[in-house]
């Protein structure tokens, strides 16, 4: 990405060489990256799928901090922390984000096909990207309170697709029919609906996980009774910690 340069960016052979080492057998690994940089991982998992069709997730966490020099321009500019102007040069905007992309479609940000060619294990031109698809949030704060009276749902509507597997459609508002069944999930804000609700579960063949809105534990079991034994049952919102905990495979 001409003009855009990153203090310490790591080879993506050697990093896709580390993760072979354990990935190598497990084509449906999810990978989490706290401290994502430049995205190098996520890219590295894009090379290590197309190697063998694997469908490795990546999740790649960043802040967005500017670099030093860059922070004392920008305050001299009287810009702050949150102020467009100062967010734009921050890593993940300027930097993570724009390298997943051209990764992905072969283009840099300005929409020319990158130039070089990918070397070593794979080698094929870089401007053929990559089959691979990537979805960007902003993690914000939001209070209990606007969160169990559903105040906040479109803010944690991606938490709850990303606790199903991060796969198919994704549930972005409280459905006007009280329930709504995606690829691998459910979600259940009118108890009266429970019975369709629960038809429309069995019928699906990629639900892991529904989502019962409810404070009443004897109507969120009863409810649970309705749901087959492979769909995990999650009561909303009984607690961040345990509605947000991701413990894939349990």
């Amino acid at each position: 990405m001409p003009g855009r340069k990153f203090p310490y960016p790591k080879s993506i052979y050697a990093v896709e060489d580390a993760l072979r080492v354990c990935l190598e057998d497990r084509p449906d690994a999810i990978v989490l990256d706290f401290f994502a940089g430049s995205g190098t991982t996520a890219h590295a998992v894009m090379r290590l799928n197309r190697q063998d069709g694997g469908q490795r997730q990546c999740i790649s966490v960043t802040n967005n901090e500017v670099g030093a020099d860059e922070q004392a321009q920008l305050c001299a500019d009287n810009l702050r922390p949150g102020d467009p102007n100062w967010e734009q040069w921050g890593i993940c905007d300027y930097i993570t984000k724009p390298r997943i992309k051209a990764a992905i479609t072969g283009q840099t940000p300005e929409g020319e096909p990158i130039k070089g060619d990918y070397r070593f294990t794979d080698e094929f031109p870089m401007a053929e990207g990559f089959e691979e698809n990537a979805e960007f949030f902003t993690l914000t704060y939001e209070t209990p309170v606007a969160v169990s009276h559903n105040r906040a749902f479109a803010r944690i509507a991606p938490l709850l697709w990303m606790r199903a597997g991060n796969e198919g459609r994704r549930i972005e508002a409280l459905p006007v029919a009280g329930w709504d069944v995606a690829d691998t999930y459910g979600l259940l804000t009118e108890l009266d609906a429970a019975g369709p609700f629960a038809d429309a579960v069995a019928k699906a063949e990629k639900v892991r996980v529904a989502y019962i809105v409810t404070d009443d534990e004897r109507r969120f079991q009863a409810i649970v009774r309705q749901l087959p034994d492979t769909v995990e049952p999650v009561r909303l919102y009984e607690s961040y910690l345990t509605n947000f905990r991701f413990a894939m495979g349990r």
